[in-house]
């Protein structure tokens, strides 16, 4: 699987842009402010549907489109080598009313022609973007890291966008009931039955959470003893916002004896809740929470409330880790989350590396250029071109970015 090629109309900084991609490693080279993250955002939303910077829908379009263009659009399309096929995704942002409407804009997402969801590119082109403010996934607020899982999750499970999807619809529509129960009394009758739908969504979600979790804890751990040259012992912890900490969890059999290399004790995984337990806990607590969520106006448990936790040598990385340590953690999990989509679909992802050779010590871009060279496809952007090996880079293909504009060098 790979990106054969990428158009681009009014997105960002790109008025035009036709650009092949063949497999292998891509190094995109520009001084900062000249479209090098751009092209790797628009090779994400063409994977995904959704900006990972954006705030809104018109922060893509380019602003020579909302000045001039009688109908203001962006449109990101691409060819994609996907197994025997060849899928033709096109994604389609046009300003409903036109220009200087004030309006939102409208999304059409295509394959082949055909109109589609958002959720239907999924698995379509798997990605893993790395970008230098990613040392938030450990630093910053539980919302970033529960965006991460949903993300990862989505591009591995179908279902579990599904569910999150209806989770979120649920979600909002019982938030709404509980602040109308503040000026009338409580239909028990409507709460069960968004209690329900509330928990026939979020027991898959956790669940899915709590396997994935553990997964990433194994793999990371790897992946941080070599980037780290074997200092500190990291583990990464599912903290749902259900309390399920008892007996009843059961560990999967084929992890119960795991020992890593190096370690001097035996490493034990964070045990599975089954998912008829899953769904009695949140039961319970969404009935025993109800007058507190009618005050709050809001659902005070569930896996909106999510989060997890990096834990080095057993201390919080986000609250004791340094800098260094914190960077050093969050690579470790983009390199982890490329097993994770490998072992699920059976492919490697598109690697997108924004930037971040620069913010690393030789060690740690050695460790990162080799897990480059075993995905069969990678795209790089970097300021100076002798960060990287001569060798490294004759197997390259190299371009140019100014203002917008890509050149191979």
């Amino acid at each position: 699987m790979y990106l054969e090629h990428i158009s681009l109309k009014n997105f960002r900084n790109y008025l035009r842009l036709e650009l092949s991609l063949p497999p292998g490693i891509t190094v995109v080279q520009g001084a900062n402010a000249q479209g090098k993250t751009n092209l790797l955002e628009a090779i994400a939303y063409l994977a995904t549907s959704k900006s990972l910077r954006a705030q809104s829908d018109r922060e893509l379009v380019h602003w020579l489109a909302l000045e001039r263009e009688p109908i203001p659009y962006a449109e990101v399309a691409g060819d994609v080598a996907h197994n025997s096929t060849t899928p033709h995704i096109r994604i389609l942002l046009t300003q409903q009313g036109g220009r200087g409407s004030g309006s939102g804009f409208r999304k059409v997402v295509m394959i082949n022609g055909i109109r589609k969801r958002g959720l239907d590119l999924l698995g379509i082109l798997p990605i893993v973007l790395f970008l230098p403010e990613d040392i938030r996934l450990v630093s910053g607020a539980p919302t970033l890291r529960r965006k991460y899982l949903n993300l990862l999750l989505c591009q591995i499970d179908r279902d579990y966008c599904h569910h999150l999807d209806a989770y979120n619809k649920a979600l909002s529509r019982r938030n709404a009931q509980l602040r109308a129960f503040r000026t009338k009394p409580v239909d028990p009758v409507l709460m069960e039955l968004w209690n329900d739908t509330l928990v026939q969504h979020g027991v898959y979600i956790i669940h899915r959470r709590q396997e994935i979790i553990s997964q990433l804890d194994e793999w990371v751990r790897e992946q941080h003893r070599l980037l780290a040259a074997g200092q500190g012992r990291l583990r990464v912890e599912y903290r749902p916002s259900l309390d399920m900490n008892d007996s009843q969890a059961q560990v999967p059999k084929a992890q119960m004896a795991l020992a890593l290399p190096e370690e001097p004790v035996a490493y034990t995984p964070q045990p599975i809740w089954p998912m008829n337990k899953i769904e009695k806990r949140f039961r319970e607590a969404l009935t025993r929470r109800l007058q507190d969520e009618i005050d709050a106006g809001a659902t005070l448990t569930g896996p909106h409330r999510d989060d997890m936790a990096f834990l080095l040598d057993g201390r919080d990385v986000r609250t004791y880790g340094s800098r260094g340590q914190q960077r050093t953690v969050a690579l470790a999990m983009k390199l982890a989350e490329v097993r994770a989509i490998e072992s699920a679909l059976g492919t490697s992802p598109l690697l997108l590396l924004d930037d971040v050779m620069s913010e690393l010590d030789e060690k740690r871009r050695g460790r990162v250029l080799e897990v480059v060279q075993h995905v069969p496809q990678a795209v790089i952007t970097t300021t100076d071109w002798n960060i990287f090996d001569p060798a490294f880079l004759s197997r390259a293909q190299r371009l140019e970015v100014e203002e917008g504009v890509i050149r191979t060098k």
